[in-house]
This record gives C-alpha cells, sequence and structure tokens, in this order.
C-alpha cells in the first residue's frame, strides 16, 4: 500500500509538471503572437501626483529574474528600479500640468549609492523649483533614503518611527584565523601595497596602509553626504545629530520620531493614513476605478513607459553594471562577451556617432575587462568618440574599461581606481594532514599536477603566478598611463590598489571633469560635433527574452515587497547582517571567479543597495553559516 501510495504521488507530480510546462508554452506563445504587434500600447495617465514607491533598491541596470525561482519559489525577487528611468519621470513631471506632486514612498527603500541618490535629488529640486510639491514618507531613514528625503518639501515621519544616521563604515570578518585552525592555506599573488581585497585570507585585521586608505575614502563620502544634505536641508542639525545622537535622544525620553522632529530632520509625524488625506488635499481624491492610495496616483511604470525616449538617438550609451564577469551574462551583471558584442553590433550598423559607456561596477575578471575595453577601442579606431561615464563605482576593471575612453567624467562621490590585480587559490594540505589524509604522485613536468591543493603548491608554480600576476599589473599601469598621458611609473606613485574618491581622483587626473550621464551624452556630442542641445541618447540595452518579460507580466503581483525591517533596532541589526554577508559572499567569489582579477571587494558596499542589501544573487541568504562554509571551501 506505501509503495501504491508513493508512485501514485509520483505520477501526480509529473502530471502537474505537465501541466505547467504546458500553461507556459500557451502563455509564452501568446506573448510572441502578441509582440509581432506593430507599436506599443498606448498609455494614458491621468491627473494626481506621480507616486515613487521605492519598494526595492535603485540601480543603473536591473538583473534579470531567475524565471523558475519566480514562478516555483516561495519568495518573489525583491524589487529594481532603473535610476535613468527613475529620474526621467521626475524630470518630465516638473513641466507636466497633469502632475500636481511628486509623492516618494521610501518605507521599503533599500539604498541605491550615493552618486545615484545625489542625482534624483537634483531632479527633485528641479520640481521644487517649478513651484511643485515633493511629499516624501517613511517610517524610518537611513543614510540613503535620508539623502532623497532631505529634497523633499514635506518630509513625513511615522510616528513609531526613526531617523538612522550611521555614516559609511563599518567591520568586515577576516579569515586567517580560522584558516590556520583548520589547515587551509591561502597562496596570494598581488600586486599593490593598497589591494587589500585578499587581507581577509592573510591578516587577522587592516593593515595600516589599507585602514589609512579607507579611512580617508570613508570620511570624504561623508563629508560630500553632509554637504548634500545640508544644502537641500538647511534648518536640519544633521551634524548635532549624526555625531552624537544620545543627548537628543535622552531629552524626547527616548522617542526617536519626537526627537527627529525636534532636531528639524523631518517636518511632519503621521501615520500613512494622514499623509495620505495630505497628498489628497493637494492632488485630488482617488477616482472610483484607482485601488491603492486615496488621493489620485498616476503609476510610476506606467509614467515611464510614456516618456520613454526614442531610438532614433545619436549618441549610444552602453551600460556596464555589476561584477564583470569572463563570457555572457544578462542585465545588471557585466558579462565580458555580452558587453562587447551590444558595442560591435551597435557600432557596426552605422546609426550612432559617439558612445558613452555608463560604468557602476567594482571590477572582476581581468580577461573580461579586456574584452570590453578592446571593443571600446576598435569603436575608437572607426573615428567614434568615446567618453566613460562613472556612477556610484567604477574601480579596478571598472577603470580598466574606462582607459578606452577620449574623456572621463565622474562625481565627487564616484568610488574610483584601484588600479592593481592579485589572484588567490586555496590548498588544503594542513587540513588533509589533520585527520590522516596525505599525498603523492609522479610528475613529468615541473607543472604536472598544479596547483596540487591536496599536497601543497610548488615552488616554481607560486612564482609563475606571481610573476604572472606582476606583468598584468605592468599592462595596467600601461594602459592607464597611454589613457592618461602620463608615464607607468607616475601611475604606479597613484595606482598601488589603492581606492580614491572622485574629487582626489580628479586632482590626481584619473579622470578628467565632474558630470553625470547627461554631461556625459552632451561631452560625447561635441566630440562627434552635433549640438549638445540637439543630442538624443540611443541606449544600447540587452533584448529581454520574451519568456522572461511574459514570466514578470505573470508574476508582478508576486514582486516581493522589501523585507528591510521598518524599526531602529531591525534595521541596524539588518544593516550589520548584510554587511557580513556581503563579506563572505565576495570571499566565496574569489575562489570561484577568474584566477586574475582586478576587483575592488571594499566598493562593494557603495553601489546600489549601499549597507542595507547584500550583494547580487544572496538577498535571501539561507543562514549566515552556510556562507561561512562555502567562503572556505
Amino acid at each position: 500500500m506505501i509503495f501504491l501510495k508513493a508512485v501514485w504521488r509520483f505520477i501526480v507530480g509529473v502530471k502537474d509538471v505537465l501541466v505547467l510546462c504546458f500553461l507556459l508554452l500557451f502563455f509564452g506563445g501568446l506573448y510572441a503572437v502578441l509582440s509581432m504587434a506593430p507599436g506599443e500600447r498606448p498609455v494614458k495617465t491621468h491627473q494626481g501626483a506621480l507616486l515613487i514607491d521605492l519598494d526595492g533598491s535603485l540601480v543603473e541596470q536591473p538583473e534579470e529574474a531567475d524565471p523558475f525561482a519566480t514562478l516555483l519559489g516561495s519568495e518573489a525577487p525583491v524589487q529594481q528600479y532603473r535610476l535613468r528611468d527613475v529620474v526621467g519621470a521626475v524630470d518630465a513631471a516638473r513641466t507636466d500640468a497633469n502632475i500636481k506632486a511628486v509623492v516618494l514612498n521610501l518605507d521599503g527603500f533599500i539604498g541605491g549609492g550615493q552618486v545615484a541618490l545625489t542625482r534624483l535629488g537634483k531632479a527633485l529640486d528641479g520640481v521644487r523649483a517649478a513651484k511643485k510639491p515633493v511629499l516624501v514618507y517613511a517610517t524610518l531613514y537611513s543614510d540613503d533614503s535620508y539623502l532623497l528625503a532631505a529634497h523633499g518639501s514635506e518630509v513625513w515621519l511615522n510616528p513609531l518611527g526613526a531617523v538612522a544616521l550611521s555614516g559609511p563604515g563599518g567591520s568586515m570578518p577576516y579569515f586567517k584565523g580560522l584558516m590556520d585552525k583548520l589547515g587551509i592555506t591561502a597562496h596570494i599573488y598581488r600586486v599593490g601595497t593598497y589591494k587589500s581585497a585578499v587581507e581577509p585570507f592573510m591578516l587577522t585585521g587592516a593593515s595600516p596602509e589599507a585602514r589609512a586608505a579607507n579611512q580617508a575614502l570613508v570620511d570624504t563620502l561623508w563629508a560630500n553626504w553632509r554637504t548634500d544634505v545640508g544644502k537641500a536641508r538647511p534648518s536640519a542639525k544633521i551634524a548635532a545629530y549624526a555625531s552624537a545622537p544620545l543627548p537628543s535622544i535622552e531629552a524626547a525620553k527616548g522617542d526617536l520620531s519626537q526627537t527627529a522632529l525636534a532636531m528639524k530632520l523631518v517636518d511632519r509625524l503621521g501615520d500613512e493614513r494622514a499623509f495620505d488625506e495630505r497628498v489628497a488635499a493637494l492632488a485630488g481624491e482617488a477616482p472610483s476605478h484607482q485601488s491603492g492610495p486615496t488621493y489620485a496616483a498616476v503609476d510610476l511604470k506606467d509614467y515611464v513607459r510614456a516618456h520613454r525616449p526614442g531610438h532614433d538617438g545619436q549618441i549610444g550609451v552602453i551600460t556596464v553594471a555589476g561584477d564583470i564577469v569572463d563570457g555572457e551574462a544578462g542585465p545588471g551583471t557585466a558579462g565580458g562577451d555580452s558587453i562587447a558584442t551590444l558595442i560591435d553590433d551597435a557600432v557596426a550598423q552605422g546609426d550612432i556617432r559617439a558612445l558613452v559607456v555608463r560604468i557602476d561596477s567594482p571590477g572582476g575578471s581581468v580577461l573580461a575587462s579586456e574584452r570590453i575595453r578592446g571593443a571600446l577601442a576598435a569603436a575608437r579606431a572607426r573615428r567614434i568618440p568615446i567618453v566613460a561615464s562613472m556612477g556610484n563605482v567604477a574601480a579596478s576593471g571598472g577603470y580598466w574599461v574606462s582607459t578606452a575612453a577620449d574623456k572621463v567624467l565622474a562625481e565627487p562621490s564616484t568610488i574610483t581606481g584601484s588600479i592593481g590585480v592579485f589572484g588567490i587559490l586555496p590548498s588544503f594540505e594542513g587540513l588533509l594532514a589533520k585527520i590522516g589524509v596525505t599525498s603523492d604522485g609522479v610528475q613529468t613536468t615541473p607543472l604536472s599536477g598544479e596547483p596540487n591543493i591536496m599536497g601543497g603548491f610548488s615552488a616554481d608554480f607560486d612564482r609563475i603566478s606571481q610573476l604572472g600576476v606582476e606583468d598584468m599589473y605592468r599592462r595596467f599601469l600601461t594602459l592607464v598611463a597611454q589613457a592618461r598621458r602620463k608615464t607607468p611609473e607616475q601611475i604606479d606613485r597613484i595606482a598601488q590598489g589603492r581606492v580614491w574618491d572622485g574629487g582626489t581622483a580628479r586632482q590626481l587626473g584619473l579622470i578628467d571633469k565632474f558630470g553625470g550621464l547627461e554631461d556625459a551624452i552632451a561631452e560625447a556630442a561635441r566630440l562627434a560635433k552635433i549640438d549638445p542641445g540637439m543630442a538624443r541618447p540611443l541606449y544600447i540595452d540587452p533584448q529581454p527574452d520574451p519568456f522572461l518579460a511574459l514570466v514578470e507580466k505573470l508574476t508582478e503581483e508576486k514582486t516581493a515587497r522589501s523585507t528591510t525591517p521598518r524599526d531602529f533596532l531591525g534595521h541596524q541589526a539588518a544593516r550589520q547582517q548584510a554587511m557580513m554577508t556581503r563579506a563572505l559572499v565576495d570571499a566565496r567569489l574569489l575562489g570561484s571567479g577568474a584566477s586574475i582579477q582586478a576587483r575592488c571587494l571594499e566598493c562593494g558596499a557603495y553601489m546600489q543597495g549601499g549597507y542595507t542589501a547584500a550583494p547580487a544573487g544572496s538577498r535571501q541568504p539561507d543562514s549566515l553559516m552556510k556562507l561561512w562554509l562555502s567562503a572556505l571551501r
């Protein structure tokens, strides 16, 4: 009987899978037929407030969701919002008579990086300059969300909420002590006094050089943050609250929301219902057919579609976002072959007269970085001007890519530099010896069986690997020297793997000028002898997979709300866990990535989701213990 029940369950399971496959094929075919219809469904937007509910993270290029995990998984992916879409919508709202106000709901906002948020803040300033209100609501404001909120005309805080300003910085794990106890040997090949990516595997704490460089970086970023917020909200007592929050919190007897109000960090206390009533008084009541807020709300997705740029631009814009990896990769990860192919195809079509490469990457594989740089160099050889536009981070491999450009633009808070390379491989002879396992064998050459992870690496292999890394570093120096019109010796003095903020990078000559993406497009137009006022961008994005687009349509309602805690204690704990998760995922990445890498690990905290989001692909780890083990495998 038990056997028959098992067979029956198996048959039912097979039936369910077949039904699901049939439905996917049916809807996939239906979507393909509908996609063949020329044009795009018109978008109608009514009057009201443009609702920007940033429930997730703000990114340069959203990642492609795993369709099967989305369809069959118990948890849906957290939203990612493209920076240029949100900025474009806010810019359009400034002059749109139908938009009476702009509303930012930051209750589930994870983060977006200082450069991206500063750009969006400028767009919000434009709305306010047009005499339109910008209303902001959240239960808890962190560094990233408050950087946006400061640009609002009315900042609301839930009476049970708080403003938690932590500033950049924090701890990361060092594995050297654990590895020694386990008997794991890290074979490290690097060039660069400040190439601190490998320090967790060779030291028990930060080296003096790495500590000094990182302290200088976070101090500059924090100063830039305070300057931006101070200009946007001069009445807020930011310096006093951030440097010594305890006295003001004690004065309010622990009431964090009242503290924020007393320090003029927010304008009003109220729950979401009271906030909606305030918006309704400005933008009108919700029409009967609208679901959601009680005020007339214009949906962000529809508004973005209605104001999407055309496909007739002369300035091509290609995005290099996320880790740079070998081969092909979907959006949100910079696959060397994928991006090079996009560049080659765009140039071959002959429609573009200049190229802007938008970089938001901590680097990665040297080979993939060179693959992208080579495609840009080939375009430049065809007399197509190249301008590099750096976002939150353009370091290591990200800077390698920028060396193909005629001009390099960045922002004062951009993280760049990290000109250095490294490789790391583990061996387990000590661990195996602890349990009585030894190894032996025969060789025909000095490299037979190398790297010998069971018996330890030979001196020849170690020396050859180090020489290879040193050669790659010399190549990196040469590329940068040629691009910046300096000698390799001059570049070596400011390289050595050190990470720089954009302001210092400009002083050192690593970038040409300050400016965002729009400035880079204008610069590319000038190089192509086009009137910048007439220049139009042509965004060269990967073509969406029809099946994935269908899955996204079918699962729109399943998109997860951000699980970032909205109370002070929960938020601070989640912030620390995210930093730990990021460090562990980076550690695992070192062992599974390319053998020679141009990567800036410390830069990850300043990208996309900032300190409150784990790296891509690790937002919902099963447990920190699993990551510990996988990082050391």
